[in-house]
C-alpha cells in the first residue's frame, strides 16, 4: 500500500497516536524473536487436505463461495474491501459485485480479518468481538455462542472458528429458500445427524478424492460416513496455521540479529516501542495483547444485531459480555503484514494505512471529520452510513473513548508507517503452498 497522504495533508489534522507513554524507549520493549515452539505442529497430509477445502466452494450452502473468497492470498488473506459481499456476490475483492439474480440481504457486517500467524499458540481468542475463546474449564475446551450445540473434537480455537461462517446467511450459508444447509440453520438444526454441520460433512464425504484423503489423514475415518465437521475444521486449521505462518519479515530479521532495520523504519520502531506508546496495546511477538479496547473507529454498514433488532450499531465486545465498559470495544488486531491487509478497523473505515494511523490516535476528533472516500465498498443498494449520519450515535462512540492522545509530528507518523511496513513478510505474499489448480468437488476456484 502506498503512502497516499502527503505530509501537508497530515499536518492539516491533529497528528496524534494512541495511549499514554509506557515503559522505556529505544527498543527496550521489543519482543523476543518468534520461535518454532510458538506454533502448533502441523502434518503435511492434513495441511494439503485443508488447502483443498479452503478453496472449495463445497462448504457453502449454494456451493458458490469458499473460505478463500473473503480470505484470498492475493489480497493479504482478506478481500481488499471494507465490508465483504458473501453469498449473493460474483467476483473477487474490489471487483466483486452483487449477483442481480440472487442479491444478498446485507453486506457482511465486519471487515474480513487477516489470517497471519493464527497457528501460533497465543491466539486463543477469535473474531473482532472475541465471541469464541479457548476455555479449559468448558467440556469442549471452548467458550462460544453455540452453547449446547457446541460439539467436541476441534483441535484448536482456530479450528472451531470455521463453524461460524458456514452457518451465516450472508457469509456462506445463503437463504433458507435456496439450500438444505441454510434451511437447517433457519430451523435451528446445527449439530446432530440432521444438523447443518453434518449435512456439510455428508457433501464432502461423497466426493471420492475427499473420502480417500480423510481416511489417510484421520485414523478414526474408516468409511466416508465417519467424516465429521470437526475433521473438516481441523484440516482447515492445519492449513491456515501452516500456510500463513509469518515470521520472516525485515522486523523478524532485526529481532534475530540477522539484518538491522535502518532509516525511517528503525526510527518508527523506536517510536512504536517507546514514546508513541503503541506497544500499550500492540505488544508481544505479533503486536497484539489479544485484549479489547475502545478506539472509536467509524461504524459503517449493517452493524451487528439480532433478528428482532433494527439498528446498524456494532457494540463490539459488549454483545458478548453485557458489560457496559465493553461498549464499542474490539479486539486488538495483530499488525503482521498490516500494509497488505487494508481497509482497517472493524468495519473497514480506512483504506489508507497512514490515514488510519493519523485518525487512530485522536478518534474523537477524527469522527467529526470522517472521510468517506476512505471506504471501499462494492456497489450495493443498502444503507451504509446511517450511524455516521446520526450525531447521537457518533457521540456515543466518542464518549466511550477514555484514553488521552499522544501528540506526534507528521514526520513521526511517516516513521511509524515505515516501521509497520517492515512487518511485511515477502515469503507470505501468496502463501507457502499457494492456490491449488483445482479442487476435488470440481467447483470453480475463487
Amino acid at each position: 500500500m502506498g503512502l497516499v497522504m502527503k505530509t501537508s495533508q497530515i499536518c492539516a489534522v491533529l497528528c496524534v497516536f494512541t495511549l499514554p507513554l509506557v515503559g522505556p524507549v529505544m527498543g527496550q520493549l521489543l519482543p523476543n524473536a518468534v520461535m518454532d515452539d510458538d506454533y502448533v505442529v502441523t502434518d503435511a497430509a492434513e495441511v494439503r487436505l485443508g488447502q483443498l477445502l479452503f478453496y472449495d466452494a463445497i462448504l457453502s450452502g449454494n456451493q458458490n463461495i469458499s473460505c478463500a473468497t473473503c480470505h484470498h492470498p492475493t489480497l493479504g488473506t482478506a478481500d481488499g474491501v471494507s465490508l465483504s459481499i458473501g453469498d449473493g456476490g460474483i467476483g473477487l475483492g474490489v471487483n466483486r459485485v452483487v449477483d442481480p439474480n440472487n442479491p444478498p440481504k446485507e453486506r457482511i457486517p465486519r471487515n474480513a480479518p487477516a489470517l497471519f500467524n493464527l497457528g501460533a499458540s497465543e491466539f486463543t481468542v477469535m473474531f473482532h468481538d472475541g465471541r469464541l475463546e479457548a476455555d479449559p474449564a468448558h467440556p469442549s475446551g471452548l467458550r462460544s455462542p453455540m452453547d449446547a450445540d457446541m460439539v467436541q473434537g476441534f483441535t484448536t480455537v482456530l479450528s472451531a472458528q470455521t463453524m461460524f461462517p458456514v452457518l451465516s446467511r450472508d457469509e456462506m450459508a445463503g437463504s433458507y429458500r435456496e439450500n438444505d444447509i441454510a434451511l437447517a440453520v433457519r430451523q435451528g438444526r446445527i449439530a446432530g445427524t440432521d444438523g447443518a454441520w453434518n449435512l456439510l460433512s455428508r457433501r464432502v464425504a461423497v466426493v471420492p478424492d475427499y473420502a480417500i484423503m480423510f481416511a489417510e489423514v484421520y485414523p478414526h475415518v474408516n468409511v466416508p460416513e465417519d467424516i465429521a465437521f470437526t475433521d473438516i475444521s481441523n484440516a482447515l486449521a492445519a492449513f491456515m496455521a501452516f500456510e500463513w505462518r509469518s515470521d520472516t519479515s525485515p522486523f523478524d530479521a532485526h529481532l534475530r540479529g540477522q539484518t538491522d532495520l535502518t532509516g525511517a523504519a528503525l526510527a518508527g520502531m523506536d517510536l512504536f516501542y517507546g514514546d508513541a506508546g503503541c506497544v500499550a496495546c500492540h505488544s508481544g511477538a505479533f503486536q497484539t495483547d489479544h485484549d479489547f479496547h475502545v478506539m472509536g473507529v467509524p461504524q459503517i454498514g449493517p452493524g451487528k444485531s439480532a433478528t428482532f433488532e433494527d439498528h446498524h450499531r456494532d457494540e463490539g465486545r459488549f454483545r458478548v459480555t453485557g458489560n457496559a465498559d465493553d461498549l464499542y470495544a474490539f479486539r486488538t488486531p495483530s499488525l503482521r503484514n498490516v500494509a497488505l491487509t487494508g481497509p482497517y478497523g472493524h468495519a473497514g473505515g480506512h483504506s489508507d494505512l497512514m490515514a488510519f494511523v493519523v485518525d487512530h490516535g485522536n478518534p474523537v476528533a477524527a469522527l467529526t471529520r470522517f472521510d468517506r472516500t476512505q471506504v471501499v465498498l462494492p456497489a450495493f443498494e443498502v444503507e451504509d452510513f446511517s450511524v455516521m449520519d446520526d450525531p447521537s450515535q457518533v457521540a456515543a462512540i466518542a464518549d466511550a473513548v477514555l484514553f488521552d492522545p499522544v501528540i506526534l509530528s507528521a514526520g513521526d507518523v511517516i516513521k511509524i508507517v515505515a516501521f509497520l511496513q517492515s512487518l511485511t513478510d515477502p515469503v507470505l505474499k501468496l502463501g507457502r503452498l499457494g492456490i491449488p489448480s483445482s479442487v476435488p468437488s470440481g467447483l470453480p476456484l475463487p
